[in-house]
C-alpha cells in the first residue's frame, strides 16, 4: 500500500467521488504497468537525486480529489495519472512505489510545500507559469490541457465562457490559487460571480446541489466529473485556454529537472500506459505523446 500524509482534511466529497474514472476493475480495463525500478543508480554527490536515492523515498505533493489525475480511493490510496507520472520518477532514483509519500497538495499551497520543504516535488495538475516560476522551478510538462466550463445537463443558458458575461446572475465556481480562477474573471459581467472552494470536489457538489450554476477548470479533469455524475454533468463549449502542466520542483534545482525530463524521455511506452490506464479511461479522453521539455532553470 502507498504511505501518504495530509496536509488538508479530507472533504466528505472525496469518498463520494471515489469511483470509476481512474478504474474499478471491469473486464477490459486498461491496468497500470509496474514501473521500471532502477537497481543501485549512481548520482553526482550532493545532488537531488543522491540524497533521495540514498534514503530510498520520496514525498511528492499531489491532489486527493480529481478524478484521472490525484483522487484518494476508499481504500485510503491515491490513484491517477499524476501518482504515475510521480511513480515513474521515482523509479528512476531507484525508489519502490510503496516508499513514496503522497501529501495532499491543493492549488492554493503548492509552492508553499515545495518551499518549505514538506515534499520533494509536485505532481498536481500543476500549470507551468511565469509567476510560479518566480517561487519555484518545473521540469516538463508532461501533458498539455485546455480549461474548459461544466454546468448541468439541463442547462442551456451558458454554452461558453462568453455567455457568464451575458448571464450575470450565473454563479461559476473555481479553485483558490488555481490558473483557471484567474483566467476566467475576463469573461465575467461581475467579480462576484467567482466562487472560489479549496478542492474542485466541492465545486462538483455546489453545482450538483445548485449552489453554482458552472465548474471551470482544465477540460479532463471535468471529464472527470462529467463520467463520474449519471448524466447529471455536461462540457459546453470549446477549450480556451492551452495548460501545460509541469512538475514542480524547489527553485534552482537544474540537475534534478534535467533528471526528471530525460527519466520521463526514457519511459514514453509506460507513460501512455499510465495515460491509459487512469485518465484515459475517461471517455473521450486521448492518449497524448510526450510534450517537448521546456529548458530547465
Amino acid at each position: 500500500m502507498r504511505t501518504r500524509r495530509t496536509t488538508l482534511a479530507a472533504t466528505v466529497a472525496v469518498a463520494t467521488l471515489a469511483l470509476a474514472a481512474c478504474g474499478g476493475g471491469d473486464e477490459g480495463e486498461e491496468t497500470a504497468a509496474e514501473p521500471s525500478v532502477a537497481e543501485a543508480p549512481e548520482f553526482e554527490a550532493g545532488t537531488t537525486m543522491a540524497e533521495l536515492a540514498e534514503q530510498g523515498s520520496i514525498r511528492v505533493g499531489t491532489k486527493f480529489d480529481q478524478p484521472g489525475f490525484g483522487l484518494e480511493n476508499l481504500s485510503g490510496d491515491v490513484e491517477g495519472f499524476d501518482v504515475e507520472i510521480a511513480e515513474i520518477i521515482a523509479g528512476g532514483l531507484g525508489i519502490e512505489p510503496e516508499q513514496i509519500e503522497f501529501v495532499e497538495s491543493p492549488s492554493a499551497v503548492r509552492e508553499e510545500v515545495l518551499e518549505g520543504g514538506e515534499v520533494d516535488m509536485v505532481v498536481a495538475t500543476y500549470t507551468i507559469n511565469d509567476k510560479r516560476k518566480e517561487r519555484v522551478s518545473f521540469a516538463g510538462p508532461y501533458y498539455v490541457a485546455g480549461q474548459q466550463i461544466m454546468v448541468a445537463s439541463d442547462n442551456t443558458a451558458i454554452t461558453g465562457p462568453e455567455s457568464l458575461r451575458e448571464n450575470a446572475d450565473a454563479k461559476v465556481c473555481s479553485v483558490t490559487g488555481s490558473t483557471p480562477s484567474e483566467n476566467i474573471r475576463q469573461y465575467l459581467a461581475d467579480p462576484g460571480q467567482l466562487v472560489l472552494f479549496d478542492e474542485y470536489s466541492q465545486c462538483a457538489d455546489a453545482l450538483g446541489n445548485g449552489q453554482v450554476d458552472a465548474v471551470t477548470t482544465d477540460n479532463v479533469i471535468l471529464l472527470g466529473f462529467v463520467a463520474e455524475s449519471d448524466g447529471q454533468f455536461k462540457l459546453v463549449g470549446e477549450q480556451f485556454t492551452e495548460e501545460p502542466y509541469g512538475i514542480g520542483i524547489p527553485k534552482g534545482d537544474v540537475a534534478f529537472c534535467e533528471f526528471i525530463n530525460e527519466t520521463l524521455a526514457a519511459n514514453e511506452e509506460a507513460y501512455a500506459q499510465a495515460w491509459e490506464s487512469t485518465a484515459g479511461q475517461v471517455e473521450g479522453a486521448e492518449t497524448p505523446t510526450l510534450p517537448e521539455p521546456a529548458p530547465c532553470s
